[in-house]
């Protein structure tokens, strides 16, 4: 048994131990490596399948990264197949600008895209460059164009802000894009403009790069570089601006427009603050300089950025009415006098000063003209940077009694007479029945007193005998051109003008009765001195005659010496009307010298009315401040037609309602009266009881 055993204990063992069977039928007689050598194969062939497989990886990776260079040279070249023509970049193209010189032959501001004198950097306040540098790009001395850290970092604080707050672009790309490209927001513009800007890394140095790029970027209000951009804002060059002015420049960048100091100045003085901050942060000032920066800052811009814009806005409207859109840079020769632009801006800023809390109102508008029509000085508004609509040429307002004057000249052209009776006594025209503004009706009274105390019911019973036809006529005629209503309220001012327009048209009475429309260039010539346009000089036709400007001449003085108009006597003869709209929703006076024609206007944006405001406060009041300073230096003398003698008597239709025509109207009556008889206080045939003939000529009537 115990053999047996063995046996096949032997045999399993030979089992074991025998090798395969050869082909020849034999078994091969090998036997195992020993038990350590076995183990240690395995670990041989793991390792070559290792080998073998990152063999593979690197190949792969090899061959894929081939082709990616492939398609990336490909979609380069693709890329650079429509890149613009570098040799174009010296090359500035840009809108014409038009250069406004004033009267004086100053400089009064500038449309269109304007360069400055091309400076270089070591040309500039060193703090300029580095305002520049420490808000847009840091390490623009250390990239090759391209600043991966910067973009990481600019990455990154978008991400905390959850918003696009912060550039990753470096001076080089923006300048790429400046000099050769559209804003388009592209990967092909993104790709174009880091390929461009290394070209221009290896081009030029970076001294070069960095002021190609400070006389070229836009810095807003149509300024192309840092020189222009100073000019503009500060009144001087890029060579002389302080620290603080340095950072708003550097400021600009982000948001030209929004952050202009003549849109904002809020916003442009606290992304300064910015700037200084990072400049301190760069290492390019110390927190106490940019403090010291901060605190002696410049406390008025340019009087060239801010002065007359009203004006200068309506004059680039103007230019192109008459050479259209040009292909050229153009100087225009304006007519506006920068004295008295000065004196109207602080006459109605002191206006409007007192007068916005306890009087209501907003907003105020003057006009003055030479009496041939030369615009001397236009105020379209309380502040241009709060509103840029014009109340002086844009705004159609309703003019109230300052339209009366048409009227009165249509009757003067048909021979009425100043000491002609007319009665002042409730009228009713259809289903309208307009009311003197203080209730009163005295009864026959002469034109001279229905004009200068400004009476409603007489003014619409002359507009009825010559013709609202006729009235509307004398309107268009001396340059009234919105359009006029055909109904008896006319009489009273109900249809809109605007300022510039019905002051224009007071100035025929002016210019001695020729026509006189308002203008504001003289000439238009380009650059080469090629004039374009020049204003035709001239003379108009006669527009009123002689008898006619005589006699408004009278009748408007006395509104001034002792009608509704008191409030505008100056040191010299004056003429003019004030007018009130409905509910004291507009207040006028126009009025004029030997010199200048004025119109002042007061009122509100919404309509809203004014509380008690009339022609003969806050507007009279203005013209006087205006025009006194305005004058001085000023020839004066007698107005246009004050020396003409007038008839003394009234014309034969209206004989029976002559009133005293050996000594005149109010004069002759007051002296019948102090006499103890009368000359001509009747009782109205309308009002159904005696009207008092109390002389109000000397009282605070108001204008309505």
């Amino acid at each position: 048994m115990a053999r047996r055993d063995d046996d096949k204990s032997k045999g399993r063992q030979t089992r074991r131990t025998t090798g395969t069977k050869r082909p020849g039928g034999g078994r091969s007689t090998s036997r195992r490596a020993p038990q350590a050598s076995g183990r240690g194969q395995p670990r041989k062939k793991s390792k070559q399948k290792r080998g073998l497989t990152l063999g593979r990886a690197l190949r792969w990776l090899i061959v894929l990264g081939v082709w990616c260079a492939v398609g990336l040279g490909g979609l380069l070249a693709y890329y650079a197949y429509d890149l613009p023509d570098v040799s174009r970049m010296a090359v500035l193209e840009r809108q014409p600008a038009v250069t406004l010189l004033a009267k004086d032959g100053s400089i009064l501001a500038a449309s269109g895209q304007l360069t400055g004198e091309a400076l270089r950097v070591e040309e500039l306040p060193p703090h300029l460059p580095q305002a520049v540098l420490a808000i847009e790009d840091r390490r623009f001395y250390e990239h090759p164009g391209l600043d991966l850290l910067g973009l990481a970092r600019a990455m990154l604080t978008n991400l905390q802000a959850g918003r696009l707050v912060q550039g990753g672009s470096t001076i080089s790309q923006q300048l790429a894009k400046n000099l050769f490209l559209s804003p388009e927001r592209s990967l092909k513009r993104k790709v174009q403009e880091l390929m461009l800007a290394f070209w221009l890394e290896r081009k030029f140095s970076k001294d070069q790069i960095l002021t190609l790029y400070l006389n070229r970027v836009y810095l807003g209000a149509s300024a192309y570089g840092v020189d222009a951009a100073a000019r503009r804002y500060f009144g001087k060059s890029a060579t002389e601006v302080t620290l603080y002015e340095s950072a708003m420049l550097a400021g600009l960048l982000k948001a030209p427009s929004r952050l202009s100091p003549t849109s904002d100045a809020g916003a442009a003085d606290a992304r300064t603050k910015v700037v200084l901050n990072a400049m301190v942060e760069a290492g390019f000032i110390t927190q106490a300089e940019a403090v010291e920066a901060h605190k002696n800052k410049s406390r008025k811009l340019s009087r060239q950025s801010l002065r007359a814009r009203y004006f200068t806005d309506w004059v680039i409207g103007e230019v192109r009415n008459f050479v259209g859109f040009p292909d050229r840079d153009l100087i225009v020769q304006t007519t506006l006098d920068p004295r008295l632009q000065g004196l109207a801006e602080r006459a109605v800023e002191s206006a409007l000063k007192g007068a916005s809390g306890d009087r209501g109102v907003q907003q105020a508008a003057l006009v003055s003209l030479t009496p041939d029509g030369a615009v001397r000085a236009m105020v379209g508004g309380r502040d241009y940077q709060e509103s840029q609509f014009n109340r002086a040429t844009q705004a159609l307002r309703q003019p109230g009694s300052a339209f009366k004057t048409f009227v009165f000249l249509a009757a003067f052209e048909k021979g009425w007479h100043p000491d002609a009776q007319i009665l002042d006594a409730p009228v009713t025209i259809g289903k309208w029945s307009p009311e003197n503004y203080d209730e009163r009706y005295r009864g026959e009274i002469t034109l001279r007193e229905a004009y200068a105390l400004s009476l409603n019911t007489a003014t619409v019973r002359l507009s009825q005998a010559v013709g609202v036809r006729n009235v509307a006529a004398q309107a268009q005629k001396m340059g009234i051109t919105t359009p006029l209503t055909s109904d008896a309220s006319l009489a009273l001012g109900t249809s809109e003008v605007t300022l510039i327009e019905l002051t224009g048209a007071y100035a025929a009475l002016a210019n001695n009765g020729f026509g006189a429309w308002a203008y504001g260039i003289v000439e238009v010539r380009d650059t080469n001195g090629h004039v374009l346009f020049r204003h035709d000089e001239q003379p108009t036709e006669r527009l009123i005659d002689e008898q006619a400007l005589a006699k408004a001449a009278d009748v408007m003085r006395a509104t001034v010496e002792w009608g509704t108009g008191k409030a505008a006597r100056i040191d010299r003869p004056v003429a003019g009307k004030t007018g009130t709209s409905q509910d004291f929703r507009d207040a006028w006076f126009i009025g004029y010298t030997r010199d200048l024609v004025t119109g002042v206007w007061f009122g509100n944006d919404d309509g809203k009315p004014m509380k008690r405001v009339s022609g003969g406060s806050l507007p009279a009041t203005t013209w006087a401040a205006f025009m006194k300073p305005a004058s001085e230096g000023a020839p004066g003398g007698a107005l246009p037609g004050s020396e003409i003698a007038i008839a003394p008597s009234a014309p034969s239709a209206r004989d029976d309602q002559s009133g005293d025509s050996s000594v005149g109207g109010f004069i002759g009556r007051l002296l019948q009266d102090l006499r103890g008889g009368s000359a001509g206080a009747k009782s109205s045939n309308n009002s159904g009881s005696n009207v008092s003939r109390e002389n109000k000529t000397f009282g605070k009537t108001p204008d309505r």
